[in-house]
């Protein structure tokens, strides 16, 4: 079961990658086309606004499971013995616990999308308001996977750090 979170997390990171790189390509087209050009095409900030969309939706669930996510450290790390591990694995319960009950209105959102496209690229705006629904299942399966960690004893809920912490 790790080694599926293990290949899910590489795709996430991909497809954060994948879209920050569409959205660095239609900024840069943008700024040619209005230093070099008569006209810009409007489409590149619609694009660009989507892709910080799916950017914010697939990596809220990277940073939750890196540990990066906005914590309140300050209070938590202060509090005696095991009161700050308490903390940490009741969190991503009640962070898992928010997720799933958002997902139905994620879903209802994402459905109504299908009845409207976007202005200037002219896309179904499901495939764009569907990134609520990643947005909600990833932190849920992050939080979850957070959770069966500290209860295993693989992890205790600390931030993981990177090589570039080191």
């Amino acid at each position: 079961m790790f080694k599926a979170f293990k290949g899910l997390e590489g795709l996430c990171r991909l497809l954060v990658f994948a879209a920050f790189v569409v959205l660095m390509g239609a900024v840069l087209l943008q700024v040619f086309s209005r230093t070099f050009l008569s006209t810009a095409p409007v489409w590149t900030e619609e694009l660009t606004r989507f892709c910080l969309i799916f950017m914010g939706a697939l990596g809220a669930g990277l940073a939750l499971r890196s540990g990066y996510m906005v914590n309140v450290d300050l209070v938590c790390e202060s509090l005696p013995g095991r009161l700050p591990r308490i903390l940490r694995l009741v969190s991503a319960v009640i962070t898992a616990g928010f997720a799933i009950a958002l997902l139905p209105a994620a879903w209802d959102y994402t459905m109504i999308g299908a009845r409207q496209t976007a202005p200037a690229l002219t896309w179904r705006m499901d495939f764009i308001h569907a990134a609520m629904v990643v947005l909600f299942v990833t932190l849920a399966l992050w939080a979850l996977m957070r959770v069966a960690e500290m209860l295993t004893g693989r992890h205790d809920g600390r931030p993981i750090p990177t090589s570039e912490d080191n």
